[in-house]
C-alpha cells in the first residue's frame, strides 16, 4: 500500500487531482465514489500501478502521471505493458519507453526497415534509436552503428572555427556522443569508434558510401535539403536500418530552402517497409515544463497573425 500511495501520500494526492473519483483509504483498503464511469477508470488505474509495481520496477510521480494519462487515451494498450517494456540495461539503468506513441515508436523500429520519428523536442526520438541500435549491435543484428547529423548551422563559417575538422565537428555531434555514453560503458566507447564499430560523422561523410549490416540514425533531419534527404537515404545497404528523427517546428536551414523532412512524408507514404512516427508535447519526457512550453509555442503559432507574419519573413528570406 506504501507502494502504491508513495512516499507521505504523494501518488495518492496525484490520483485525487487527475481522477473524477474520490479516493477514500483505510488501512490497505481504497474506496473509490462517484459515478460509474469514474470508478471503473480510477480502478483501472490504481490496478495498472500495482501490475507496474509487482515487476519490481518502482513508481515514481511523473510514471504515475504518464499512467493516468495513457488510460484516459483509451488505446486498448495496457500502459503496465508500455511502462515494463525494457530495451537496454547498463550500470544498472534500464531504458523503456514511458508513453503510449513512445512504444509504438519503439515497435515500428523493430518491424520496419525505414522509421522516421518525429516530433518536438524532448520526446525521446534520439535517445530511444540510439537505445535500439545498441540493443541491436548487442544481439549481432548488425555489424556496426552508424549515427549523424547535418552540422547546417557551422555553415561557410566551418574553417574559421579552430583546430582539425574533427574539433570543428564535434560540438555538432556532442548530442549523439552524450547519448552514446548513457548506453555503453564509456571505458569500451573510444575502442568502438576507433575500429569502426560505433561511427559519429556529418552527413557529408555519407555520399558515395553502401550501409551495408548497419544500424544508421540521422539526428536532426528537418535540416536537411531535398537533395541531402535522398542521398541519405539512397545509402541503405543490405542488412541495414534506419531511423531519421527530426523535428520540423526547428528548420534552421536558409530561407528558401525546403526541409527534406518536411517534403518525405508526401514522398514515401504508403511505400511498404517504412514508417512514420509523429511524438508530440504529451510525449516529452523531460522536466514536465518542458511539454507546456511546446504545447504554449504550439497554441501561438497556430494563430492567424503569427501565420500571416511568419509567411511574410519567409516571403522575404527568398
Amino acid at each position: 500500500m506504501v507502494n502504491v500511495l508513495g512516499p507521505r501520500d504523494e501518488f495518492l494526492r496525484i490520483l485525487e487531482r487527475r481522477l473524477d473519483a474520490d479516493i477514500h483509504v483505510r488501512g490497505n483498503e481504497v474506496t473509490l465514489t462517484g459515478d460509474p464511469e469514474a470508478i471503473s477508470q480510477g480502478a483501472d488505474v490504481l490496478t495498472e500501478m500495482i501490475t507496474v509495481l509487482r515487476t519490481g520496477q518502482g513508481l515514481a510521480p511523473d510514471t504515475v502521471e504518464r499512467l493516468v494519462s495513457m488510460m484516459a487515451e483509451q488505446s486498448g494498450t495496457s500502459p503496465a505493458e508500455v511502462l515494463t517494456q525494457n530495451i537496454l540495461s547498463n550500470r544498472g539503468r534500464t531504458i523503456r519507453p514511458k508513453t503510449l506513441n513512445q512504444k509504438r515508436y519503439v515497435d515500428a523500429i523493430d518491424k520496419h526497415t525505414v522509421v522516421f520519428g518525429i516530433g518536438p523536442a524532448g520526446t525521446g526520438k534520439t535517445y530511444l534509436a540510439m537505445a535500439k541500435a545498441v540493443q541491436a549491435l548487442q544481439r549481432k543484428d548488425v555489424n556496426r552503428i552508424i549515427l549523424t547529423r547535418p552540422a547546417v548551422e557551422a555553415g561557410e563559417n566551418l574553417g574559421f572555427l579552430p583546430g582539425t575538422l574533427n574539433d570543428k565537428i564535434d560540438p555538432y555531434l556532442r548530442p549523439l556522443y552524450d547519448a552514446l555514453h548513457d548506453m555503453v560503458d564509456p571505458d569500451s566507447i573510444p575502442r568502438l569508434l576507433t575500429s569502426g564499430t560505433i561511427e559519429v560523422a556529418p552527413l557529408a561523410y555519407m555520399r558515395g558510401r553502401t550501409l551495408n549490416d548497419a544500424f544508421i540514425i540521422l539526428d536532426e533531419a528537418q535540416n536537411t535539403s531535398m537533395e541531402q534527404m535522398k542521398m541519405f537515404l539512397t545509402r541503405l545497404g543490405f542488412g541495414a536500418k534506419m531511423v531519421v528523427t527530426g523535428d520540423i517546428t526547428q528548420v534552421d536551414l536558409p530561407g528558401g530552402t525546403r526541409s527534406g523532412l518536411r517534403a518525405v512524408q508526401g514522398v514515401l507514404e504508403g511505400v511498404d517497409d517504412i514508417a512514420f512516427c509523429q511524438l508530440t508535447n504529451h510525449d516529452v519526457v523531460r522536466n514536465a515544463l518542458v511539454g507546456k512550453i511546446v504545447a504554449a509555442y504550439d497554441k501561438f503559432e497556430s494563430l492567424p497573425g503569427e501565420q500571416d507574419q511568419r509567411s511574410g519573413r519567409r516571403r522575404g528570406h527568398r
